[in-house]
């Protein structure tokens, strides 16, 4: 019986002990799970982005049209088609200005028959006046026949320089008439590729009113160098200047950033919007191959370098609290420390003070029960733990 009893005893002191340390369990404040990254070295840039999204451009694009209007006979090239500086793009009938230039070129050739005649007559002047002056010094000319043939000869003189006048003339004549035959014509202004054909054989171009431009017939492009243009804040132009490191991203190329150059900062700030002024910048990327493959119009962010530190403490911009302070995990305790702070851009920012390299910092910043003083456990803790509970 005592042995009983005693059995009984100890059993209930067992129950009573595993229901108080459950209790306590159940009562103990649960861990908050949270996401951390240790304060480590790397690269620090101050930086500043585009307000709008720039846009890859060729450097060289030409928008042609003929100077005059006209039927389109020709366009032996299409849409894709790469070709050298001075091929033909489109021609226009030329018929009446390619008469008027022949018509130049045979007068040319009248001047140049005409002068050679009136310079011949002038050199048989001259060997007749040299003769009437023998002759009168041998008694045998009067006076008023030599003054005859100087006079002749002086005619003859001028009809010669007169010839020569005509023959500048014609050639004047001939050049004009040229002038106007190659406006009938648009030639490949540097070797590129034909973007946009805006005429068939057969459509007519109408002119346009004086003083109004043409409307694009070819637009055409130089595929072999593109560059970037990004429209900066007003606000920042004072910080940029040509030669500065960028950082550009294209959307046909996701999750990669190319290194390029500022090349051009614009003189002037643009006024599309009264509440949008902007400065437009040019970027040149380094790789060259990857410039040519980018295609015109594609959208791109440019991310100009004011400063960088090669070998910074840094963490991560979104661990930031208000205050410039943090939480950092402090064995299983969340502790707010005070920071000091460097250079910074979207993505990082140097501490100079406050951390040491290896604490771990918040960044799950959004979460309940993520505050100063509460217990919690890094995410990947937390799930091990839950996953060796019974």
């Amino acid at each position: 019986m005592k042995t009983r009893s005693l059995f009984r005893l100890l059993l209930a002191v067992a129950v009573v002990a595993v229901g108080a340390a459950a209790v306590r369990r159940a009562l103990a404040p649960v861990p908050v799970p949270v996401r951390v990254e240790s304060v480590e070295r790397g690269v620090v840039r101050s930086t500043v982005t585009n307000t709008k999204a720039g846009t890859v451009k060729a450097v060289r694009r030409a928008r042609l049209a003929p100077e005059v209007g006209g039927r389109v006979v020709e366009a032996p090239h299409r849409e894709g088609d790469t070709v050298p500086a001075g091929t033909l793009l489109v021609r226009l009938d030329d018929g009446t200005p390619r008469a008027e230039r022949v018509l130049a070129e045979r007068a040319l050739e009248v001047a140049r028959a005409d002068h050679a005649r009136a310079c011949i007559e002038a050199e048989r002047a001259r060997r007749e006046l040299s003769r009437k002056r023998r002759l009168f010094e041998e008694s045998i000319a009067s006076v008023e026949e030599v003054d005859v043939a100087e006079s002749a000869h002086d005619v003859a003189i001028s009809l010669c320089v007169l010839g020569e006048a005509e023959i500048a003339r014609a050639e004047a004549r001939v050049d004009v008439a040229r002038a106007e035959l190659e406006k009938y014509r648009v030639l490949a202004p540097f070797d590129g590729t034909i973007a946009e054909l805006e005429a068939e054989v057969g459509e007519w171009i109408t002119p346009s009113p004086p003083g109004v431009p043409m409307p694009t017939v070819i637009d055409f492009v130089d595929r072999t160098a593109n560059d970037v243009h990004a429209p900066m804040d007003e606000v920042d132009s004072a910080r940029l200047s040509v030669g500065m490191t960028a950082l550009v991203t294209v959307d046909s190329h996701p999750n990669e950033t190319f290194l390029g150059r500022v090349t051009r900062v614009a003189p002037y700030v643009s006024v599309v919007e009264e509440q949008n002024r902007t400065v437009e910048i040019e970027v040149a990327l380094e790789d060259e191959g990857l410039a040519r493959s980018l295609l015109p119009g594609t959208s791109a962010d440019v991310e100009v370098v004011l400063e960088e530190r090669v070998d910074a403490l840094r963490i991560p911009a979104h661990a930031r609290l208000e205050g410039a302070a943090v939480l950092v995990l402090a064995g299983d305790r969340l502790e707010r420390r005070a920071v000091e702070t460097g250079l910074e851009n979207w993505q990082w920012i140097e501490v100079t003070g406050g951390l040491v390299d290896g604490e771990r910092v918040v960044v799950s910043l959004d979460r309940e029960g993520v505050e100063e003083g509460a217990l919690a456990r890094a995410e990947a803790e937390a799930a091990s733990a839950s996953g060796s509970a019974p």
